[in-house]
């Protein structure tokens, strides 16, 4: 009979922050990902980020999540594409609506592209739930940008 020595598990490695705190993470489908995303982000923005994914998911039952290009997103059950993502920067956190111009009201942040809209949460200016919740609503029943 051989014996076998068991090691020990080894620790997950500490994900690696990049510009701004935001985590390096393995893009994936589901919860999981978006979860150790939440967890491994640094500070205050680990706060938002928590509170941001509990708005989408009481504000859509089923919601779809998967992390991509270093940034949590969300999309509607049972349609392709996403309507919403976050991204994490040095000084805040900015939420991406892929159809944002098409929301009432329009979100404050312009972009480039036509649809999209931006909405920026910094750490000492106090979020607008309800109304965040009611966009995070509208964007759901938008047609999902495809990445």
């Amino acid at each position: 009979m051989t014996k076998t020595k068991l090691q020990p598990a080894a620790k997950p490695a500490k994900p690696v922050l990049l510009s701004g705190g935001n985590p390096q993470i393995a893009k994936g489908e589901g919860d999981a990902p978006v979860q150790a995303y939440i967890a491994a982000m640094p500070g205050w923005k680990q706060g938002v980020g928590r509170r941001l994914d509990e708005l989408v998911v009481a504000a859509v039952p089923g919601v779809r999540k998967a992390v991509k290009w270093n940034s949590p997103f969300y999309g509607a059950p049972g349609q392709e594409g996403w309507f919403l993502s976050f991204h994490f920067f040095t000084k805040y956190v900015k939420g991406t609506f892929f159809r944002g111009q098409s929301l009432s009201p329009v979100p404050p942040g312009e972009s480039k592209s036509q649809d999209t809209r931006y909405l920026d949460i910094r750490e000492d200016v106090e979020l607008d739930e309800a109304q965040l919740s009611a966009w995070i609503k509208q964007a759901s029943k938008r047609p999902g940008e495809k990445m």
